[in-house]
């Protein structure tokens, strides 16, 4: 955790969350070059990050999706429930098309890829702290395609996924065990087990084998 004082008195003051220290830095420098923007505070896990925004009670909360023991989807949630005038913007590198509309639901008002982030990031930030809702034209255009059909956001077979759920096949696909995810997500074998039985009657997948490969290849694909 690393703490900053603002700028300015007036500077607003951001909450980052992210859990590799390099996209940090980054996001640090990008917000420094800004004098009415001032990071002030920062995290790598959602338990710490939902702690130190009921402390600092900062303007705006960028946060990431990988964060762990706690998915950045739960994080925003949380945050949306103790900080509903706190507006959130999701940093990832995952799927807009899965994620931006799932990451709206649960609270934020924006969602950008890392792709983008050099020359996006700042001008989300202004957006979003304008109290404006920030996603990118191709995301715009689904969700409106969709209103106007009456569907959601295609998201293709790891839509019908719970975040929960999806959170599991991540993990899957990163290499970790039944054991090993427990462990990162503080449950039970079983409960894992049960998770890992879903996701392959909800993917059509046979075995654990065949959830293995799909999930490894999915991750390769972000």
């Amino acid at each position: 955790m690393v703490k900053r004082t603002t700028a300015t008195s007036q500077a607003k003051r951001i909450l980052i969350v992210d859990d590799h220290a390099i996209v940090r830095l980054g996001m640090r420098q990008l917000i420094a070059a800004e004098p009415d923007l001032s990071i002030c505070c920062e995290s790598e896990t959602g338990e710490e990050a939902l702690a130190l925004a009921l402390n600092a009670k900062p303007d705006l909360a960028i946060v990431d999706l990988s964060l762990g023991t706690m998915h950045g989807l739960e994080l925003v949630r949380q945050l949306h429930q103790a900080l509903p005038e706190m507006p959130v913007l999701v940093l990832s590198m995952h799927d807009e098309a899965l994620f931006a509309e799932r990451a709206v639901r649960a609270g934020a008002r924006g969602y950008m890829t890392k792709k983008g982030a050099i020359e996006g990031l700042i001008p989300a930030v202004r957006h979003v702290l304008a109290g404006k809702i920030y996603a990118s034209e191709a995301v715009s255009q689904q969700i409106l395609a969709g209103l106007q059909r009456g569907t959601a956001v295609p998201e293709g077979p790891i839509g019908g996924l719970t975040d929960r759920e999806i959170q599991v096949f991540e993990l899957v696909g990163r290499g970790l065990s039944t054991a090993g995810i427990a462990d990162r997500l503080g449950v039970s074998v079983k409960t894992i087990e049960t998770y890992r039985s879903n996701i392959k009657t909800k993917l059509n997948l046979r075995d654990a084998a065949a959830l293995v490969r799909y999930a490894t290849s999915w991750i390769d694909r972000l």
